[in-house]
């Protein structure tokens, strides 16, 4: 019975042991101050994100108590990225004509809804197309809404290109007449009207540090090596050539994944972040799942035509913040910097109506490395966690083994 006694001692030692190197398994700390209220916000500065891991797992929330206990507060990452909402409006087709200018499409609306899309989806696959849109009360005076806007669509063994969504300031009209200054008659299958409003994000533009341009005329492509500041998370890519003419090039942008040194120099492998189509037409504005990085290739392919005259790049991300509870008084540190750490999970995920929506955000202090304890000169049988689960678990089998033969002995 002493033996069984030492052995559980002995496991609940570890196990401590083990819940207090939580937070030196860590390598960056900042403090937390300015906590008041139990919900705060965080707003994560850009400098963190190079020490982060890319998915953003290893953030920890540690408070040390006065009785130098160490706690963990919960929070939840958001991204301030736009959120939109899209609601259908019915209608009905109600006349379809032609003349010399096009051909002609009127709506009704059956409700006192303001509209500001229409999609489009035609039967053909290449067009390149003008629409006129107006709107009417009565349907004898038609008021201009938009005109000359341009929809279009590539279809090819190289490109499958579309753009058939009519976007336009919110009107609100009982009747609209959609033109459409076409030669043939188009293969109108499709149409869906709606209101699309949206919450615009808080996007930060971060300074380009170096911008080289190159002109692989084998590959014909342009290729713009962009490095910025610090790794910070992107998620939106502008490019704004300066040709008054009209162009159409694919482009993929790629960012730096990983690097490695060796004989014959750097090798440096680049993954793709986001690509679409550079036109004359579009706002060229690119968006991606947000990635951290601080290095960026933008090929522009060219084809068989001569390269653009890139004027301005921006490169932008959302800013990234924790909404947090803090339920007991301590020293809290915003803790970080651990690549093989895992996304943490917690209970007010799931009870995110109750949080406050107005939140005061906190101060974080500066940097600091987080010391380690002082390695023996001897390497200690437990630095590799195999070890001490394997020991575990073979002292639960030997606990087992002492309980069945007293069980047997009885």
């Amino acid at each position: 019975m002493k033996l069984q006694t030492n052995i559980i001692i002995t496991l609940l030692l570890f196990s401590i042991s083990y819940s207090y190197g939580q937070m030196q398994s860590y390598e960056y700390k900042r403090e937390v101050k300015g906590i008041q209220d139990q919900w705060h916000k965080v707003v994560l500065p850009e400098t963190m994100f190079g020490t982060l891991s890319r998915k953003l797992t290893d953030i920890r929330l540690y408070g040390i108590t006065k009785g130098n206990d160490t706690i963990e507060a919960p929070y939840i990452l958001q991204k301030s990225k736009d959120h939109t909402v899209t609601k259908d409006v019915e209608f009905t087709i109600i006349n379809t004509s032609h003349n010399n200018d096009g051909y002609f499409y009127t709506f009704e609306v059956l409700s006192e809804t303001a509209i500001n899309q229409i999609n489009l989806d035609f039967g053909q696959q290449n067009y390149d197309w003008q629409l006129t849109l107006e709107g009417s009360q009565n349907q004898q005076e038609w008021f201009t809404i938009t005109e000359k806007y341009r929809i279009v669509s590539i279809k090819n063994e190289l490109t499958d290109f579309t753009f058939n969504t009519l976007s336009f300031p919110s009107a609100k009209y009982t009747y609209f007449r959609l033109r459409v200054s076409s030669k043939v008659a188009p293969d109108l299958q499709k149409v869906s009207i709606s209101q699309q409003d949206t919450e615009q994000g808080t996007l930060k533009k971060y300074g380009i540090t170096s911008q080289k341009l190159l002109e692989n005329k084998q590959a014909k492509q342009t290729e713009i090596s962009i490095e910025l500041q610090h790794a910070v998370p992107i998620s939106y890519v502008k490019i704004t050539p300066t040709e008054s003419f009209d162009y159409y090039r694919p482009v993929t942008i790629k960012y730096l994944a990983d690097s490695v040194h060796t004989e014959q120099g750097w090798k440096y492998s680049y993954r793709t972040l986001t690509s679409g189509v550079l036109n004359s037409k579009g706002k060229n504005e690119f968006k991606a799942s947000s990635t951290t990085l601080k290095k960026l290739k933008i090929l522009v392919h060219n084809q068989d035509n001569q390269p653009l005259d890139i004027g301005t790049i921006q490169i932008k991300g959302y800013t990234h913040e924790l909404i947090a509870r803090f339920t007991e008084p301590a020293t809290y540190f915003l803790t970080y910097g651990n690549k093989n750490a895992r996304r943490p999970t917690y209970d007010i995920q799931k009870f995110q109506e109750n949080i406050p929506t107005s939140l005061t955000a906190l101060v974080l202090d500066e940097e600091q490395a987080i010391q380690k304890d002082t390695t023996p000169s001897t390497a200690p049988l437990f630095e590799n966690e195999l070890w001490l689960w394997g020991i575990m678990g073979l002292l639960i089998l030997i606990l087992g083994g002492f309980s069945l033969k007293m069980i047997k002995q009885k």
